[in-house]
């Protein structure tokens, strides 16, 4: 069980607006803090991939179901 911290809705929101949302939000956490973003983007999927490569950010998990998909991010 992943203890999360904050939440983001960015569901109806379209690239690269849940990354820029998730960068705003990851800023204002602490190291080790765990970010959860869900969107309806189908994009996002690579697009949190290589936006936590980018970043040093750790991708914790991904999933989707019933046309959403959800990130979770540790702040590093």
């Amino acid at each position: 069980m992943i203890l999360i911290q904050k939440e983001l809705d960015t569901r109806g929101l379209n690239c690269p607006l849940p990354i820029l949302k998730a960068k705003k939000a990851l800023a204002d956490m602490a190291s080790g803090e765990v970010l959860k973003v869900v969107s309806t983007d189908p994009g996002s999927m690579r697009d949190f991939q290589a936006f936590a490569k980018q970043t040093g950010n750790e991708l914790v998990e991904q999933s989707s179901g019933a046309d959403e998909f959800v990130h979770l991010l540790r702040r590093r």
